[in-house]
């Protein structure tokens, strides 16, 4: 018999003999194979080991007002996570426009004005930016 560890099925072949869902066949084939080798041994011991742990634990008894607390946080989480997820999307329009006014501002500070006709499309994409925020508020609300 080749060495379960070895090979990529073997884990669930030992795990499977801990477990006693081996035919008996096999279970012998791999009950002599563990005579012989120890990393095979040391996997079915360690296995065993962990049922045993597992059998003798006991939850802890659960507080007759957990589901009442358990709700009540699920709600308070929920009003919460409703602004703090649309916080970066109400935030990205507002950038948007403060940007905008700055290079106005900017313009207007370094006394060199754009020439009429950029300042026409640049309030015209400073409403347009204002309107597209009102429509994200729509959809966000």
């Amino acid at each position: 018999m080749r060495c379960p560890i070895e090979t990529h099925e073997g884990a669930g072949l030992l795990l499977d003999f801990c477990t006693r869902k081996l035919d008996p066949d096999t279970a012998a084939v791999l009950d002599r194979h563990m005579e012989s080798c120890a990393a095979c041994r040391e996997f079915v011991h360690g296995q065993q080991a962990v049922w045993e742990a597992l059998d003798g634990w006991e939850a802890a008894p659960v507080s007759p007002d957990f589901n009442r607390r358990f709700f009540r946080r699920v709600e308070s989480e929920e009003r919460r996570g409703r602004w703090t997820g649309l916080r970066p999307i109400l935030l990205r329009p507002a950038l948007a426009v403060a940007a905008a006014l700055v290079v106005l501002i900017a313009g207007t500070l370094l006394d060199q004005p754009p020439p009429r006709t950029e300042t026409a499309i640049e309030v015209e994409q400073v409403v347009t930016t204002l309107e597209d925020m009102d429509m994200l508020r729509v959809f966000t609300l």
